[in-house]
C-alpha cells in the first residue's frame, strides 16, 4: 500500500497532539521485537503522562510488520506502531519538546539501545521518534520537528493514519475501539 501525507496534510483536529513512531527488529530483554513493543507501552504512556504533568488522550495504531528500509543489507523485518497523544494542555515549544527527546531516549535505553554503537538505520532493540507536536517547527541539532522524512515512510505513515482514526482509543486506563 502506498501512502502519502506531508506534515503540512495533518489534519486540523490534530490540534496540539503529539505523535510518538515505534519500532524494533532486534529482541531486548523482554524478548522479540513485537513483545518489546508490547512492554514499552504503557511506560510510554507513564512518561507521557509525567512529562505532561496530566492524563492525555493516547491513541494507539496496531503492531505493523514492515520491511527496513535503509540501512544495512539482510536486516530482520521491523514491528512498527504509532502513538498519537492529543488533549495535551501545555503548548508545543521547543525547550519542551527536547525533555520530551530526553524521556523517550531514556525509554530507549532501558530496552537495550546503545546509539554510541549503533550503524545508522540498522538494527535496534527499540527506535522511539517524536514525529510532531501541533504545529511546532524545530530545527535543533537534536531534533527536527516535523520528523523531516516523515511523508516517505510507509511504514510510519500506515500506523499514523490508524492512529488518526482512532483505532484504540486509551484514555484514563480505559480501552475502547470505535
Amino acid at each position: 500500500m502506498s501512502v502519502a501525507l506531508r506534515a503540512a496534510d495533518r489534519p486540523p483536529s490534530v490540534g496540539n497532539g503529539l505523535a510518538v513512531a515505534l519500532g524494533a527488529n532486534r529482541p531486548s530483554a523482554v524478548g522479540s521485537p513485537r513483545d518489546t513493543l508490547l512492554a514499552v507501552r504503557p511506560l510510554l504512556e507513564e512518561h507521557v503522562r509525567g512529562w505532561a504533568s496530566q492524563d492525555p488522550c493516547f491513541r494507539w495504531s496496531s503492531l505493523h510488520d514492515t520491511a527496513p528500509v535503509g540501512g544495512p543489507p539482510d536486516q530482520p523485518f521491523y514491528c512498527n506502531a504509532v502513538l498519537l497523544v492529543e488533549g495535551l494542555k501545555a503548548s508545543p515549544s521547543g525547550s519542551a519538546a527536547l525533555a520530551l527527546l530526553d524521556s523517550l531516549q531514556a525509554l530507549e535505553q532501558a530496552f537495550g539501545r546503545d546509539r554510541s554503537h549503533e550503524q545508522r538505520w540498522g538494527p535496534r532493540s527499540l527506535d522511539l521518534d517524536l514525529l510532531f507536536w501541533g504545529e511546532l517547527r524545530l530545527e535543533h541539532p537534536r531534533l527536527l520537528l516535523p520528523h523531516p522524512r516523515l511523508h516517505l515512510r510507509a511504514f510510519v505513515l500506515e500506523p499514523l493514519l490508524e492512529a488518526m482514526a482512532g483505532s484504540r482509543t486509551r484514555h484514563a486506563g480505559a480501552e475502547s475501539s470505535p
